[in-house]
């Protein structure tokens, strides 16, 4: 590749430009002698942090304007956290990059350090996710679940205030933040399932840059791409948006891969769940059909 720069846009907060930097350093690794900028982009979903994504346009609002600085030509790479990224493909751009998964796990921050089953009856519990709350009704529905946004260093703040008793967050987040410290409880796979693609950093590009593409086949980690591969399939032939509650989570053993999934219904009441089984190069074909059962088990009551 010719020396020239390489601009990655990111979102602006503090994690998202933790990822944007082990990207950045991976590429490094490849091209020494090539300038490599990180451009901050200010997203819709970072601007608007008082109600659900699902009422402000979903998932696409971390994504949208840095899709489009890509598409314009304002920037050669986007960093994304994969489960913000739509499960279908803005037209012109290609996510066949992903790093290395972080852990995939949730975890939960109290107030004196509490595991959710010590929380005393009605403490009020904080999350922006339709899928951990009704995973967490599930362990304990005793407990009130209120709507909680921004970034991770905003909610430990919103808990400190008095305002919640404990919050749910992703455990890679916090892991990348060096907060480990302020966790109560780490929610195995089994109790919680992440929702697609937790843990992941996606690279983005556009569809017709055989150079970027090139270079981003040289650090895409296999594994990861297979798993994403299965979890983000069910999510397409689920054709969800950001209030579809859905967990899933591929993992690898012994060249084996193995989805397990759990749908919810709208209102939380139904759950419906499956895990399922294949060879590594069918990673794909298992996302597929994981989502048709899924989808024929529930019938559309997942959806409005």
């Amino acid at each position: 590749m010719k020396s020239k720069k390489i601009i990655i846009g990111s979102r602006g907060s503090k994690l998202a430009l933790i990822y944007a930097e082990r990207a950045k350093a991976e590429l490094k690794n490849l091209l020494k002698d090539t300038d490599i900028e990180i451009k901050k982009i200010t997203t819709k979903g970072d601007i608007i942090q008082d109600v659900r994504l699902s009422e402000t346009g979903g998932k696409g609002l971390f994504c949208k304007l840095i899709e489009e600085e890509l598409i314009n030509k304002k920037i050669d790479i986007a960093i994304h956290a994969l489960k913000d990224l739509p499960s279908i493909e803005t037209e012109g751009l290609i996510t066949n990059c992903f790093l290395e998964r972080n852990d995939p796990r949730e975890i939960l921050i109290s107030k004196n350090n509490l595991e959710l089953q010590k929380l005393k009856k009605d403490s009020i519990v904080g999350t922006s996710s339709f899928r951990r709350e009704f995973q967490l009704k599930r362990i304990r529905n005793d407990l009130k679940y209120k709507l909680i946004r921004g970034n991770v260093d905003t909610r430990i703040k919103k808990l400190n205030q008095n305002l919640f008793d404990a919050i749910i967050l992703s455990y890679a987040g916090i892991k990348s933040l060096n907060l480990t410290n302020n966790i109560s409880q780490i929610f195995s796979i089994s109790e919680i399932i992440p929702s697609a693609g937790q843990g992941v950093i996606a690279l983005q590009c556009r569809k017709n840059d055989n150079t970027i593409i090139k270079l981003l086949n040289k650090i895409n980690h296999k594994k990861t791409h297979y798993c994403v591969l299965a979890e983000r399939n069910v999510l397409k032939i689920l054709e969800g948006d950001c209030e579809t509650a859905i967990g899933v989570y591929a993992e690898i053993i012994d060249k084996k891969i193995t989805l397990e999934a759990e749908l919810f219904s709208l209102d939380g009441k139904q759950r419906f769940y499956i895990k399922s089984s294949k060879e590594l190069n069918l990673a794909a074909e298992l996302g597929k059909e994981v989502g048709e059962i899924l989808k024929k088990k529930s019938k559309n009551s997942y959806k409005k």
